[in-house]
C-alpha cells in the first residue's frame, strides 16, 4: 500500500510556536471572507458607473446585484459537498481559483450579460466560502478558543465590505472611464493571495481521521497543539470516528436520521435568524434610505463608511468577548438589542418626518421635522449593526461549525448557507417594494416584529456550544437526539 503524499511541512527549528501557525492558518483562511465582504460590498459603488457605461435598466441593475446571491445560494451546498469529499484545504484551492475568475470575469465584462454570469461565478465562490472557511478554522482551533477564531471570520467579511467601500470612494475622487471595471478588478488580489497562502496550509486534522488518515491528522495537530495535547485530541477525534462510522459514507441519506435533521434544522433556524434582522437592507440601501430623509449625496455616502468601521469595531470586540460568555447569551443580547434598534429606527420615521406628497408616507418625500431628524435614523442603523456585527453574525457562524458531526459538517453547513441566501435574496428583494408601499416606518416595525419571534425561537431551540470540543457536541447530540445541549 503506497503511502498518501502529506499535506504537512516538516518540522523545523525555526517553526511557528503553535499559537502564532494556528493564527497564521486563520488570517489566511479568513481572505474568504474578505473575498466575500468586498464582492458583496462593492457593487452598490460600482453600480453608480457601470448603468450609465452598459445601458442598464434599473431591473437590470437589480440583476447585476442580485445575480451574485443567486450563486451564492448554489456555492453553499455546492462548497460543502466540495469540502466533505476532497478535503477543506482543496476545496479552499478550487473557491480561490473561482473567485479569480469571477473578479476577472466581472471587470472585463464587454456586456450586461456577462457581467450577470461572472456575478453569478463569484457568487458561487462567496457561497462556498461561507460553507467552508467557519468549518476548516473550526476544526484546526483548540476547544477553549475556537469562538475567537471563527468569530475572526465575520470580522474578514466586515472588512472586506469596508475595504469596498473605501476603495469605491477613492476610485471616484479619481475619476477617469469606466471606473467601476477598477472597483471589480481589485478583488483579484486577495483571490490570488488566498490561493497562495491556502498552498501552505494544512488540511484538517478531523477530515484526515473520516478518510483513515490517522498520521496526517496527528502530525496537523502536533503543528497547531502543546505536548500531550495532540495525542489526547486525536484519540477524542478517532472515538467520535468510530461512533459514526456505521452509517457508511456522508450524503444526503443521512438527513433521514432524526438527530441529524434536528441540527440541520437548528442550523437553517440559525441561518434564518441571521437574515431576517434585516442586516442586508442597512448594508446594501443605507444611502437611498438615508437620502429618502434628506441627507445629501454625499453624506449618505459618506454614511456608509461609518456603517463599515462601526461594523469592523464591533466584529472585533466579538473576536475578544466571544470566548468569555455563551453563545446563546450573546445571540439573545443581539436579537433583543436589534428588535430595539429596530423599533427605534420605526420610531425616528414616525415621529420626525413627514410627508410632503400625497397621502400616505412616499418616502421619497420625506421632509425632516428638525435638522437632526435624519442623523436620528443614522444613529439608529449604526446600533443596529453593533448588535448585528457584535453578537449576532459573529455566533451564527461560530454555531453552525460547532454543531454539526464530522463526517457531515460540510454538508450541514451548506444547506443552512443554502438557506441564508435564499433568504437574503428575498429580504433584500422585498425591501425597496415595502419601503415604497409602507413607508420606513411601517417597514421597520415589521422587521422589528419578526425579530420578536427570532428572539423566542433562539430560546427554545439553539443549544449553548462554549468550552465543549467538537467530539464532544456530537455525543451530546448524538445521545439527546439533537435537541438541547450543553447550558451555561
Amino acid at each position: 500500500m503506497h503511502a498518501r503524499p502529506s499535506t504537512t511541512r516538516a518540522r523545523s527549528p525555526h517553526r511557528p510556536s503553535p499559537d502564532r501557525r494556528l493564527a497564521l492558518v486563520a488570517a489566511t483562511a479568513t481572505l474568504g471572507g474578505f473575498l466575500f465582504g468586498y464582492d458583496t460590498g462593492v457593487i452598490s459603488g460600482a453600480l453608480l458607473f457601470l448603468g450609465d457605461d452598459l445601458g442598464l435598466s434599473p431591473a437590470g441593475e437589480g440583476l447585476v446585484t442580485s445575480s451574485l446571491l443567486v450563486g451564492a445560494a448554489a456555492g453553499g451546498v455546492a462548497g460543502g459537498r466540495l469540502a466533505d469529499a476532497h478535503g477543506r484545504r482543496r476545496a479552499l484551492l478550487a473557491l480561490a481559483v473561482v473567485f479569480l475568475a469571477g473578479a476577472l470575469g466581472s471587470a472585463l465584462a464587454p456586456g450586461a450579460g456577462v457581467l450577470v454570469v461572472a456575478r453569478v461565478v463569484l457568487g458561487l465562490a462567496v457561497g462556498g466560502a461561507s460553507a467552508v472557511v467557519p468549518v476548516y478554522i473550526a476544526e484546526l482551533a483548540p476547544a477553549r478558543r475556537r469562538g475567537g477564531f471563527v468569530a475572526a471570520y465575520d470580522l474578514s467579511i466586515v472588512s472586506g465590505q469596508l475595504a469596498a467601500y473605501t476603495a469605491n470612494a477613492l476610485i471616484a475622487s479619481v475619476g477617469g472611464e469606466q471606473e467601476w471595471r477598477w472597483m471589480l478588478a481589485l478583488a483579484s488580489l486577495p483571490a490570488v493571495a488566498l490561493f497562495l497562502g491556502v498552498l501552505a496550509l494544512p488540511d484538517s486534522p478531523r477530515w484526515f481521521v473520516e478518510h483513515g488518515r490517522a498520521a496526517e491528522a496527528l502530525a496537523v495537530l502536533r503543528q497547531v497543539r502543546r505536548g500531550a495535547e495532540a495525542e489526547a485530541e486525536l484519540a477524542g477525534i478517532q472515538a467520535a470516528a468510530r461512533a459514526g462510522a456505521g452509517a457508511g459514507r456522508s450524503g444526503w441519506r443521512d438527513l433521514r436520521t432524526p438527530w441529524v435533521r434536528r441540527l440541520v434544522l437548528v442550523g437553517v433556524l440559525l441561518s434564518v435568524v441571521q437574515q431576517v434582522t434585516g442586516v442586508n437592507t442597512i448594508m446594501y440601501y443605507a444611502p437611498t434610505v438615508l437620502v429618502t430623509t434628506g441627507l445629501g449625496d454625499g453624506s449618505a455616502l459618506a454614511a456608509t463608511i461609518a456603517n463599515g468601521v462601526v461594523s469592523v469595531g464591533a466584529a472585533a470586540t466579538a473576536v475578544a468577548v466571544i470566548n468569555r460568555f455563551g453563545r446563546r447569551r450573546m445571540l439573545l443580547t443581539g436579537q433583543v438589542g436589534i428588535t430595539a434598534s429596530l423599533l427605534a429606527l420605526a420610531a425616528c420615521f414616525a415621529l420626525a418626518f413627514t410627508a410632503a406628497g400625497a397621502s400616505g408616507a412616499d418616502p421619497g418625500t420625506l421632509t425632516p421635522r428638525f435638522p437632526q431628524a435624519s442623523w436620528l435614523v443614522l444613529l439608529a442603523m449604526l446600533t443596529f449593526l453593533f448588535f448585528q456585527q457584535c453578537c449576532v453574525s459573529p455566533v451564527t457562524w461560530a454555531l453552525l461549525s460547532e454543531i454539526f458531526p464530522t463526517r457531515l459538517r460540510g454538508l450541514g453547513v451548506g444547506v443552512s448557507v443554502f438557506a441564508q441566501w435564499v433568504v437574503n435574496f428575498a429580504v433584500v428583494l422585498a425591501f425597496p417594494v415595502l419601503l415604497d408601499r409602507l413607508g420606513g416606518g411601517a417597514t421597520f416595525l415589521l422587521f422589528a416584529a419578526v425579530n420578536t419571534v427570532a428572539v423566542v425561537l433562539v430560546l427554545r431551540h439553539v443549544p449553548e456550544t462554549r468550552g465543549r470540543s467538537l467530539e464532544e457536541l456530537e455525543e451530546r447530540f448524538r445521545t439527546t437526539g439533537g435537541a438541547g445541549g450543553p447550558r451555561r
